[in-house]
């Protein structure tokens, strides 16, 4: 059980690292994410993350908490990208045409995608393998790798949509 005095210092220390920290997770936030109430949601389990690293007698530093914000984020492009997966299986369409329709303009997206976009892309999902083997076959670590599959899925959706437009 910790003492009365050491939970004031921890207190005290992680009231500063809040006050030092906020602009820090909350601009790295606010400028990836695009959203002003979702930084704000992010930057507030950031910090609850801290609230509880402290409690287990860790020192978080910022680049802690900024390295917690990038992984907040993420995970909340992963549950996005799985709701649209969801909405996709449920819109499909009945009609075999449309979909070969969508099929090949998905592909005509991914050839206007960089290089480096396309083979994270089309190495993830066209040849479906894990993350692991794609950073392997890249030459690059499992989270740069991840990294730059959620850069091509915004840069996909992104070029996707802009084609659905009249």
């Amino acid at each position: 059980m910790s003492s009365e005095p050491e939970y004031a210092d921890r207190s005290a220390a992680l009231l500063a690292l809040y006050d030092h920290a906020l602009p820090d997770v909350y601009g790295y936030l606010r400028a990836r994410c695009g959203s002003t109430a979702l930084a704000e949601d992010l930057t507030g389990e950031t910090f609850l993350a801290a609230v509880t690293a402290v409690r287990r007698g860790a020192s978080p530093t910022v680049a802690w908490l900024i390295t917690v914000a990038r992984n907040k984020l993420v995970d909340h492009w992963r549950k996005e990208a799985r709701e649209q997966r969801t909405l996709y299986v449920v819109e499909r369409p009945d009609d075999p045409w449309d979909a070969r329709l969508d099929v090949l303009r998905a592909r005509e997206v991914l050839q206007r995608l960089g290089p480096a976009n396309r083979a994270a892309l089309t190495l993830r999902y066209v040849d479906d393998l894990p993350v692991p083997e794609v950073a392997r076959l890249l030459g690059r670590t499992r989270h740069a790798t991840e990294a730059l599959i959620v850069r091509a899925r915004a840069a996909f959706r992104v070029a996707y949509e802009e084609g659905e437009q009249p």
